[in-house]
């Protein structure tokens, strides 16, 4: 591109970066787009490092809209993202989800549920005895019960992250793998981006798509983001007992989840509000064996004799205000836009805020108006409310 000038700068090539860049470049074949990445190894990057999770079940309706459209997208990922002979199998598994519920918490599940039907997902509301008829190693009596989608999965996170980019790059958009270190800022507008190899890019518009580093982006543009990267650790068990059948990601009342993974094995994790802030991707056994193998091994008797294989971190970009999304243009500072704050979701948003960002930019009718999750909310401190957060 003439003197390194483009229509959009995509600062971070993950998930929502490379949805962003096709869906601009699928609405716009003649808009030029770079997107800079630091690392496309993606040995960092969330999704990757996630336990690739898609659900339907969320509390905030435009939560629930969101992963809709996932659904709707990923159901013909491999069709739609193949280029040539090279596709993308994401190898979509729907064994579902199950929030087991506290008594105390019955009602409004139930409430959710009730939202979720009305805009056509298939959600239930299993006993405490249709659970254990399911699932026949878990020990649920002291629950009141749990929703459970069947529709709800797990797919190769990297599949998809790399799919988009393939097809981004196939349309048109330069990848160029370097580091963004400051923001050209001139008449409240940017007006492009340093690089860290010494060269600069020119461009109207910049999207921080940074994921867990988006607060230090933000920075660089005099831009204050509560987005903090939280270390979240996953451990990875060979357990004596097999189910007969895979299980459902089952996420507690207190937070932890698990699930099956192919082989046999199962994977457990557990968010804590003091988990690490900083990037850091060391993970504890012992955290393992002394929190949560005691507690999985109370709704599981079964799984108290097990090996661990092994285990990994990676980041959440933790939205501290209210664990949503933060999307569109930042209001005092005119072609700056954001995709941040996800909190862990950023796999299963990724398609349906691609496409939101691309429609505002190019100025298009919206498909899916996620204008809720809007950054004047942050500077206001107007937190949304979403409960169904892992």
């Amino acid at each position: 591109m003439k003197n390194n000038q483009y229509d959009v700068c995509i600062v971070g090539g993950g998930i929502i970066g490379c949805s962003t860049a096709y869906y601009l470049s699928k609405l716009d074949p003649k808009i030029s787009i770079t997107l800079v990445e630091r690392d496309f190894t993606y040995e960092k990057a969330s999704s990757t490092l996630s336990v690739a999770n898609i659900r339907i079940q969320f509390s905030l309706k435009k939560n629930v809209e969101i992963s809709k459209y996932a659904f709707q997208v990923f159901e013909s990922f491999e069709t739609d993202m193949s280029v040539g002979d090279n596709v993308s199998y994401i190898d979509f598994h729907r064994d579902g989800n199950l929030f087991i519920r506290k008594n105390e918490e019955e009602l409004s599940a139930k409430q959710d549920i009730d939202m979720q039907k009305s805009l056509g997902c298939d959600v239930q509301w299993f006993s405490p005895n249709k659970i254990a008829e399911y699932y026949p190693l878990y020990r649920p009596e002291n629950y009141a019960g749990g929703s459970f989608c069947g529709d709800d999965g797990n797919l190769d996170a990297y599949s998809v992250l790399t799919g988009y980019k393939r097809k981004a790059k196939s349309a048109g958009v330069n990848f160029i793998q370097d580091e963004v270190v400051g923001i050209v800022i001139g008449k409240n507008e940017v007006q492009g981006v340093h690089l860290k190899s010494g060269s600069t890019i020119l461009s109207k518009v910049v999207i921080n798509c940074a994921g867990a580093w988006a607060a230090e982006v933000g920075k660089m543009a005099g831009v204050e983001l509560p987005v903090l990267p939280t270390k979240r650790q996953v451990f990875v068990l060979d357990t004596a007992v097999k189910p007969d059948n895979p299980l459902p990601l089952t996420v507690l009342p207190s937070g932890l989840y698990f699930r099956t993974e192919t082989g046999g094995l199962i994977i457990v994790g557990k968010s804590f509000s003091d988990d690490k802030v900083g990037f850091d991707f060391t993970w504890d056994r012992e955290r393992f064996f002394n929190i949560l193998w005691p507690e999985l091994a109370d709704f599981v008797p079964a799984f108290d004799t097990a090996k661990l294989i092994r285990g990994w971190a990676g980041l959440y970009a933790v939205n501290s205000l209210d664990g949503n999304a933060i999307l569109g243009e930042w209001p005092e500072l005119r072609g700056f836009f954001l995709c941040n704050g996800f909190s862990g979701h950023g796999l299963q948003q990724g398609p349906a805020v691609g496409r939101y960002i691309a429609e505002e930019i190019l100025g298009r009718e919206l498909s899916l108006d996620l204008s809720i999750f809007g950054p004047k909310r942050i500077l206001e401190k107007k937190p949304l409310s979403e409960t169904g957060l892992v």
